[in-house]
């Protein structure tokens, strides 16, 4: 799936992201604890480089906490990274942050200000965060993804700078599973995408994934190999129904993605570790066969390029 949404003011914090990079000793990156890879911004990565990084995983309440667990493993593994899970109702956990900046830089002065910069895509919840470091509402909290336009500064008063910055998304989504799953989150604006689309998707990794969580919260009798067959099930106990009885799909798709967006479904998580591991083998496959193919496109036109001359 293509996202078609990448505002103007993205490329622009990208580039003020890029050329502040020098002065940055310290990256918080703030992720969905439901997608904690795919709502990772590559660009992050490659901007870091060596320096500490803390990976805060938000939402943890309507993530599965076995798998957020393992996310936290799987991420520490990685030299200088840290992570802190959290949820908007424990929003006071995340003031232990600074001491986690300090302790990631054991060699800096204890009078000297530690230059914090913290990026996360749209709707994941760094203004909540950034807020609770705050002590009061200095970002704004939306619903809507794309809610902070511009970078700035923010003096905790405690030893640490930290740097604010729109919530990114990159131009182009290589995993198509993760596009999914970013559209499944409301991580990008519903307009960018249809509902029966990522409906679609959600239902496939529900009736694999978490069955007896969908049995229970729509009082189905069995669940279905067939993603259009669970559908209408729902749809029939929801009364998502048009004229002659016939599931309404948008209805019933807007009803199953609110659902897992609020966590009326149950604690999911919509990936793990080895699930990454294959796709991303499975995308490098797909981009050598595409190169492949090109570069015998490309010598099947050669000797007709040469007997032209």
């Amino acid at each position: 799936m293509a996202i078609q949404w990448y505002p103007g003011h993205m490329h622009k914090a990208q580039k003020e992201v890029r050329e502040a990079a020098s002065q940055i000793d310290l990256y918080i990156e703030v992720l969905d604890a439901r997608l904690p890879y795919s709502s990772q911004n590559p660009m992050i990565a490659e901007l870091r480089g060596d320096k500490p990084s803390i990976k805060v995983l938000t939402k943890t309440d309507l993530a599965d906490p076995q798998r957020t667990e393992i996310w936290q493993q799987h991420f520490e593994q990685e030299a200088g990274v840290k992570t802190l899970a959290i949820t908007n109702q424990q929003s006071s956990k995340a003031k232990i942050l600074p001491d986690l900046c300090r302790k990631l830089l054991p060699d800096t002065n204890q009078f000297k200000t530690i230059n914090a910069m913290i990026l996360g895509i749209p709707n994941v919840g760094k203004s909540t965060l950034i807020n609770t470091l705050a002590g009061r509402s200095i970002a704004k909290v939306g619903n809507e993804p794309a809610v902070t336009k511009g970078q700035q500064k923010i003096n905790l008063r405690n030893g640490i700078m930290l740097w604010d910055t729109p919530g990114m998304l990159w131009p182009k989504v290589e995993n198509e599973h993760s596009a999914y799953r970013l559209g499944v989150s409301g991580a990008i604006k519903d307009t960018a995408m249809e509902y029966e689309d990522i409906a679609f998707y959600a239902i496939g990794f529900l009736q694999k994934h978490y069955p007896e969580l969908l049995k229970e919260r729509y009082q189905l009798q069995e669940v279905f190999d067939s993603e259009i067959d669970n559908l209408e099930a729902i749809a029939k106990r929801r009364a998502c129904v048009r004229a002659g009885g016939r599931a309404d799909l948008h209805k019933v798709s807007e009803l199953l993605i609110k659902d897992l967006r609020g966590g009326q479904i149950g604690e999911i998580t919509l990936e793990t570790p080895e699930m990454i591991t294959r796709e991303l083998a499975e995308v490098e496959r797909i981009k050598a066969e595409k190169a492949a193919q090109k570069e015998a496109r490309r010598k099947a036109r050669a000797p007709q390029r040469g007997n032209n001359q």
